[in-house]
């Protein structure tokens, strides 16, 4: 089994622009240290949650290398994720040079079969691990479950909010395994996942901790906002933000 990138809660950061929509790197870094002292253990820029399909290459690579300087002791992930291999590739080479631990890369919309995909990923990361991503209800029809094992890849973020699926990929997969739903947090720590990738943890770090730690009362509690969070995705996400460190709500996306 392959030893995790990491273990428990990560961040699923959310790419702060400023009034112009460019990035806002300092308030993005301090974000993300606030997050990481709050008890989150990694943070993944560039990926769903932070607006990647908005940001071009150059604005990635920045991106990833202004996380890496706000929170120097944690793992941090950059998304490379495109809709081509040729792109991810490209862009997962480059973000060698930015000291990333790791990259996830969303499989493309359309491709039934994404082995060659993550192979040119893989590929392009020599020795930085590669996170498979299966997200259906944006990138369908996502990661054959059967396929899964075959990627050359050091884990999956499953954000399929399936729980089925989430229990079939603990069972069939030996590797580990990430959720991307704040509603199955609990339900992954107990039966052995590595951790959660969430956008919730932007705005909730604490309770989502607590949620897959164990405690049943944290999970309940997040209910109200893990529902606000999927409101006008990213927007809902922004602004429970907002509300709690009184940064930004401008997207791109939309």
């Amino acid at each position: 089994m392959t030893e995790p990138v990491f273990t428990g809660v990560g961040v699923a950061l959310v790419t702060l622009f400023d009034d112009t929509r460019q990035i806002d790197h300092d308030a993005t870094g301090k974000l993300a240290a606030q997050l990481v002292e709050l008890g989150a253990t990694a943070i993944v820029a560039a990926g769903t949650t932070g607006e990647a399909d908005a940001l071009d290459d150059d604005e990635r690579l920045r991106l990833f290398a202004s996380v890496r300087a706000a929170v120097p002791d944690t793992v941090v992930v950059g998304g490379t994720g495109a809709s081509s291999a040729h792109q991810a590739a490209r862009l997962t080479a480059s973000a060698r040079d930015t000291g990333v631990d790791a990259v996830i890369a969303r499989s493309p919309r359309g491709l039934a079969d994404p082995t060659g995909y993550y192979r040119a990923v893989a590929d392009a990361a020599g020795d930085v691990p590669v996170l498979a991503y299966h997200f259906p209800a944006v990138a369908p029809p996502g990661i054959p479950l059967e396929i899964l094992p075959t990627l050359p890849v050091a884990g999956v973020k499953d954000s399929s909010g399936d729980p089925t699926r989430l229990l079939a990929t603990l069972d069939a997969y030996g590797g580990p395994v990430w959720t991307g739903s704040s509603a199955l947090l609990l339900q992954t720590g107990l039966l052995g996942g590595a951790g959660a990738i969430l956008a919730l943890a932007n705005s909730e770090p604490e309770r989502c901790v607590a949620a897959f730690a164990g405690d049943a009362g944290a999970q309940r509690d997040l209910a109200a906002a893990h529902v606000a969070a999927e409101q006008d995705f990213p927007r809902g996400v922004k602004h429970l933000v907002a509300q709690r460190f009184g940064t930004s709500e401008v997207v791109r996306m939309g």
